[in-house]
């Protein structure tokens, strides 16, 4: 694993992505997600579709059709974990 720096360009911040690690492509677009502590980079997928918040996803799922009946199941038995 490889480390490098973050520093300032004008009001946000920049990382330096070193050569062996850099897109071939240097004007590539990339998305960039932030999960706690954890930012991620990814090219973006020219025809991949746009990607959708979770409100969206779920009017989505909602705007589906209701099943017109729903599987009852009998229940799984566990058996119980030795501790």
């Amino acid at each position: 694993m490889q480390t490098t720096k973050v520093f300032r360009s004008g009001d946000g911040q920049a990382v330096h992505i070193p050569a062996e690690l850099a897109y071939d492509d240097p004007s590539r677009e990339v998305t960039i997600v932030r999960h706690g502590d954890v930012i991620t980079i990814s090219p973006v997928q020219p025809d991949a579709p746009p990607r959708l918040s979770l409100q969206e996803l779920v009017a989505l799922l909602r705007a589906m059709p209701k099943p017109s009946e729903v599987e009852v199941r009998e229940p799984i038995e566990m058996p119980d974990r030795a501790d």
